[in-house]
């Protein structure tokens, strides 16, 4: 669906949109310092958000169920991400903690980093993004358990408004016996070490 929105709308007039925004903000696109910026802001649009060509579950296809047995928890913790608010067009930056307990197969670790980038460079709110995460890899594994934490500086509530420095947003997504056992809830924030400042 994303592409063929994004299909809908040339490159050219992706372009002449920016230059709309530079005159109404109150400068000449046309001047010196201006005229390649249409051109270098839909290139990081581009890039910005990229995660709706990618598709998450893709990504946790290829498993490994050669594990030895291994049944105990799998984290993966300070997963960098950086998103956009889909309120205010903002940055979101921020790290994502993710566990889950095999139930007979695990993923590359480097495909959890991925699932994180594909829902991160879309337009977000941080607490979508969090469940997003989780049920995919629930989805994809089908584990006794996963819990995914998402920590988050928004820029939109730093630069405007409120103008709140120094401050991060923290939600988590609990599914299966993260939910449900408060001792694997516990030794998964023990391992990811939620405490003040991470």
């Amino acid at each position: 669906m994303a592409d063929d929105i994004r299909n809908q709308v040339s490159r050219p007039q992706a372009e002449e949109a920016v230059r709309t925004l530079l005159r109404w903000a109150g400068d000449d696109p046309a001047r010196e310092g201006l005229l390649d910026t249409p051109k270098r802001v839909a290139e990081a649009f581009e890039e910005w958000f990229g995660g709706y060509a990618l598709d998450a579950d893709a990504y946790l296809t290829r498993t490994f169920e050669e594990v030895g047995g291994y049944d105990e928890m799998v984290v993966l913790r300070d997963i960098d991400y950086e998103s956009h608010c889909e309120h205010h067009m903002a940055p979101i930056i921020g790290k994502v903690h993710i566990g889950y307990l095999p139930a007979g197969k695990v993923v590359g670790i480097s495909k959890l980093a991925r699932v994180v980038e594909a829902y991160a460079r879309r337009f977000q709110v941080q607490e979508k993004m969090t469940a997003q995460i989780a049920d995919c890899i629930q989805r994809a594994l089908q584990p006794r358990g996963v819990g995914v934490v998402v920590v988050g500086a928004h820029e939109c509530m730093t630069t405007r408004g409120i103008h709140k420095r120094g401050v991060s947003m923290v939600t988590s997504k609990m599914l299966g016996s993260f939910r449900d056992d408060a001792r694997t809830r516990s030794e998964f924030l023990k391992l990811i070490e939620m405490q003040a400042g991470r």
